[in-house]
């Protein structure tokens, strides 16, 4: 079973009082974007939400587990969790629950783009405002 398009639908009316949210096929599955970030997965029609050392311990207080995968050399975990069951009934408490996510996508987001430019010194200087760059010889 994928992501069917009327239980994300139902995800996206749920989370309304967070802001606009959209989604996007994946994998069998579905990502939830908001302003260009995932924060959350739906596979099997089930709602993962992205997690970080910040919110991971809530998921776990709540006793939910890992979205897991089959790789090549047995079961892959990722930084996702599935959603504790009264957060599907609740819209306020959906909205807490996915902020919290956001911002952990946020975070990984950054994390990404520091690493990137780490491994590319060879980037372009910034140039400050009124200011020309030195010319080399």
């Amino acid at each position: 079973m994928t992501a069917s398009p009327a239980f994300c639908a139902h995800l996206v009316d749920l989370m309304a009082a967070f802001g606009p949210v959209s989604v996007r096929r994946m994998f069998g599955g579905a990502g939830l974007y908001h302003d260009g970030a995932m924060f959350a997965l739906v596979f099997d029609d089930t709602l993962y939400f992205k997690v970080d050392d910040r919110n991971r311990p809530d998921f776990e207080a709540a006793g939910m587990g890992a979205f897991t995968y089959e790789g090549d050399s047995g079961p892959v975990a990722m930084s996702f969790y599935q959603a504790p069951p009264d957060v599907m009934e609740d819209a306020e408490l959906m909205r807490d629950w996915v902020r919290r996510a956001y911002e952990a996508a946020l975070g990984a987001k950054a994390a990404k783009a520091r690493a990137k430019s780490a491994a590319n010194p060879r980037r372009k200087p910034r140039i400050e405002a009124g200011r020309a760059p030195k010319r080399r010889r």
